[in-house]
């Protein structure tokens, strides 16, 4: 065995997160699971416990953990190249390139690594685009972001959230950016001026709780961003790819972005893959020495990212995604559990929310305990994204885990969540 993995696999998971606490900054809370190894839907722990995976790597994961196909595509491509840089041309980015817009019926891409990355790329898109198309005066760009967003932890993301602690300290922050209520039309409409560039958001807030806007709300916006010369921005990296039980979440509307970020399931579960995608009068406002990513692009995360997409379409995964979300959230509305407050989802995107003071540590531990992993989001809501290759069966058992989890809670401290 090699000696790298001989060292890892020696480790206790009780050592392994000691180890974690020792050497690693502190800028995680994880839950105490330690996981050694993961296929499809289910990942176990040194000990051999096995779990429902319901985190996904918050729908990286959408095509399972370690996937045949993808993984042997990523096996075959490191017999011939990884890594280029974008200082040449290579086989793998065009094929990519191609893929990836046909995919998502966008004109040009632009390819980086991260969620993050590919937020600040539409970010400097939008703002090059206002002041050489739009004509909007040097450095005075707006954007209008949403309330409760997350679209990641660069300085300039976290300038818009609305999330204190993920400001607090890191200032000065960058501005330019304007902040209306999610889903409020109106809101919107009154905040663009001549001088706005974008509109961001996402098309449902999955790190605000599995949050949605009213119907109608992103048609609406469509409409708004063309009559006013603004860029529409969606940032799909939490749900796009079939999460939704459609591609991208904006398809649910007539919606169709000028610049769409993507990143998490186009990596095929394996490797950090992102992109931005829109029509090639945005995209084309860079030229050469603008931007650029040593990594973005890679062969290897080329090939991933085209068998990842493949795969879905293959397999189904948007359909697969909308019928079993429906089973679950259907399943889930059925529980009598008092200490729940609301449960709503989209495709396997799906929300549990529980009532003030339910003591969500004892739930979480509950659901270790049963075998299913999921973090608590914002307003007491438990994320449920699985892999979208699931089955029926599945879904019952993670709702039966579900229902053994509240069980627990509800005996313990039934007059806490009774109002």
């Amino acid at each position: 065995m090699n000696d790298i993995l001989k060292e890892i696999e020696q480790l206790t998971d009780a050592e392994a997160i000691a180890m974690t606490h020792q050497y690693g900054a502190h800028n995680y809370h994880p839950l105490d699971v330690n996981i050694v190894k993961a296929k499809g839907a289910f990942a176990w722990d040194g000990d051999g416990r096995k779990y429902y995976d319901c985190i996904g790597s918050y729908s990286a994961v959408a095509n399972g953990h370690l996937s045949p196909y993808i993984v042997d595509t990523l096996k075959a491509q490191l017999d011939k190249v990884s890594l280029t840089s974008r200082a040449v041309y290579t086989s793998e980015l065009a094929v990519f390139l191609k893929h990836v817009c046909q995919f998502t019926n966008m004109e040009m891409a632009c390819p980086m690594n991260t969620g993050a990355e590919a937020v600040e790329t539409a970010i400097k898109l939008a703002r090059k685009w206002s002041y050489t198309v739009k004509g909007v005066p040097e450095d005075q760009a707006e954007i209008i972001t949403a309330a409760d967003n997350f679209h990641g932890r660069t300085v300039t993301i976290v300038s818009f959230s609305t999330e204190e602690q993920y400001k607090a300290n890191f200032g000065p922050l960058t501005p330019g950016f304007l902040t209306v209520p999610f889903g409020d039309i109106e809101a919107v409409k009154k905040s663009i001026t001549p001088h706005t560039a974008a509109v961001l958001m996402e098309p449902i807030q999955a790190e605000g709780g599995i949050l949605f806007p009213p119907p109608g709300f992103m048609a609406e916006l469509r409409q708004v961003c063309t009559q006013n010369n603004v860029l529409l921005i969606w940032d799909e990296i939490q749900t796009g790819f079939c999460r939704t039980g459609k591609k991208f979440a904006w398809e649910h509307e007539d919606a169709k972005p000028d610049l769409m970020c993507l990143g998490k399931a186009l990596g095929g579960g394996v490797l950090p893959v992102s992109a931005v995608v829109g029509s090639k009068d945005v995209l084309s406002v860079f030229k050469p020495g603008d931007h650029g990513s040593t990594f973005g692009g890679n062969p290897l995360a080329a090939v991933v990212a085209i068998a990842a997409m493949k795969e879905m379409d293959d397999k189904h995964l948007s359909v697969n995604s909308q019928k079993l979300g429906d089973l679950m959230a259907s399943e889930l509305s059925k529980l009598k559990h008092t200490c729940i407050e609301d449960v709503r989802g989209r495709g396997l995107l799906v929300g549990l929310e529980v009532k003030e003071g339910t003591d969500t540590k004892k739930l979480s531990q509950a659901f270790i305990a049963n075998g299913v992993l999921t973090k608590e989001t914002r307003s007491r809501t438990f994320r449920f994204a699985p892999p979208l290759t699931i089955t029926e069966d599945d879904v019952l058992a993670i709702v039966k885990k579900i229902t053994a989890s509240l069980d627990v809670v509800e005996a313990a401290q039934p007059s806490a969540v009774m109002a």
